[in-house]
């Protein structure tokens, strides 16, 4: 990978985890406002399962920022766009589709392949 690639997904993925956190930041603001209290129970058990799917979704996405800062680490340690499994280069358009891919598509299916056959055990 050539240093003009690793900066377009340097970018990409930096552009990336800004969305995220500015989608985290908005969503936190919004349920701030709607921290009232509900006279009705049903409003109350509705708004506490919102709060339940919102707080799940920012779970997800706070790992999600750690795959990505993962990301960004192997870009300035060189190793950004190598399988860990094989050591071979990792396609650029698998890349670009996944940036924070640690697998080739090969790796990956092996490893889904493995995953169905312990699942279905």
């Amino acid at each position: 990978m050539n240093e003009r690639q690793r900066e377009y997904f340097r970018k990409k993925l930096l552009d990336w985890r800004s969305d995220i956190l500015r989608e985290s930041k908005f969503t936190l603001d919004q349920m701030a406002e709607r921290e009232r209290n509900h006279p009705d129970l049903t409003d109350r058990a509705t708004s506490e399962a919102d709060h339940a799917i919102e707080l799940r979704a920012r779970d997800r996405q706070r790992k999600l920022i750690a795959k990505i800062d993962a990301a960004l680490s192997r870009i300035d340690d060189g190793s950004y766009g190598y399988c860990e499994e094989s050591g071979e280069p990792i396609g650029i358009r698998r890349l670009d589709a996944r940036p924070i891919a640690t697998l080739s598509i090969e790796a990956q299916e092996r490893h889904e392949r493995r995953e169905r056959i312990h699942r279905d055990d």
